[in-house]
């Protein structure tokens, strides 16, 4: 069964009018899971993530920064982009806590028992210790570390494929060969990191698509380098930071997918948990910005999970 972690909170981070990571996204991801088609989705409300498991991933000074940052009325402006609203803290805290306890889910479940994290703020961007790109606290990050932490795991993978290099992932993990981040994305694009050449300690795997790339150059990257790479990896449980910016009606990127490409991949990296991490796999949302595509797109991603 495919358990679905969410959070009405996470509606309630609001970075303010106009701003592409509005509340819209994640409502428009759960209307499309409210068909009879989904009916089967095990639905479960994500709790909030704890100091101790954040800071398995964030410096201490950063979380107490983020903290000491909410603000109680308005909006606090962290960059450019990272903005604060006085619900900006628990969702973050939701979305972390959702990717945790989803981890927890499938390690003590049954043999292919998987999740998807239906959560706001997404993650990836979010460094040690700096937040960036939209991201407060890097969820995936943080349940990976609790992964190892609370089971011992040796080999956990992380599967990227938002259109934008998760490099918060890549920068807190590159020096531990426990963790193998694969990524596939646009570049040149935000947040201009993610070269072929970054290797990490033999642990990092980025694979770069063009401006105007689609779905014969996306499945073949996969197919060619970066599902090799996991498959000589055999993790013991697969993380995915699901992000479908690279859909061809988004905004934000040059990529030319569709949903059935979602679903390609997901079927993948569902085969591949089911060959190595006895089916042990937990997605979570990431970016996606066209409110239509997203849905579409985050649709084909959890009918391929529930399959």
């Amino acid at each position: 069964m495919l358990q679905l972690y969410t959070h009405s909170a996470c509606l309630q981070h609001d970075p303010g009018v106009g701003h592409a990571e509005r509340p819209a996204r994640l409502s428009a991801v759960l209307h499309a899971l409210d068909l009879d088609r989904y009916a089967a989705l095990d639905r479960i409300e994500a709790p909030l993530a704890t100091r101790e498991q954040l800071l398995r991933a964030h410096s201490a000074e950063y979380v107490d920064r983020i903290f000491a940052s909410a603000p109680q009325e308005g909006t606090q402006r962290l960059d450019e982009d990272t903005v604060m609203s006085p619900g900006s803290l628990d969702a973050a805290l939701r979305a972390a806590g959702a990717v945790v306890a989803a981890v927890d889910a499938v390690m003590n479940g049954a043999d292919g028992q998987r999740a998807f994290c239906a959560v706001r703020p997404p993650g990836h961007h979010a460094t040690r210790d700096q937040a960036m790109g939209f991201c407060l606290f890097n969820s995936i990050a943080v349940a990976a570390a609790h992964a190892m932490s609370t089971y011992g795991l040796k080999r956990v993978a992380i599967a990227d494929f938002d259109v934008h290099h998760g490099n918060g992932t890549q920068a807190i993990f590159e020096q531990d060969k426990r963790v193998l981040f694969v990524s596939s994305h646009q570049s040149p694009l935000y947040p201009g990191t993610g070269f072929e050449s970054e290797h990490g300690v033999g642990n990092i795997v980025n694979g770069t698509l063009s401006p105007g790339d689609g779905s014969h150059e996306f499945r073949e990257l996969w197919d060619g380098m970066l599902l090799p790479r996991l498959n000589a990896f055999k993790p013991q449980l697969v993380l995915v930071s699901a992000g479908f910016d690279a859909h061809s009606s988004d905004p934000l990127a040059d990529i030319r997918l569709g949903q059935d490409d979602y679903a390609w991949v997901t079927e993948r990296l569902v085969a591949l948990a089911h060959k190595h991490a006895a089916g042990k796999l937990v997605s979570t949302l990431e970016g996606g910005y066209d409110l239509a595509a997203l849905a579409a797109s985050a649709s084909a991603h959890v009918a391929a999970l529930m399959d």
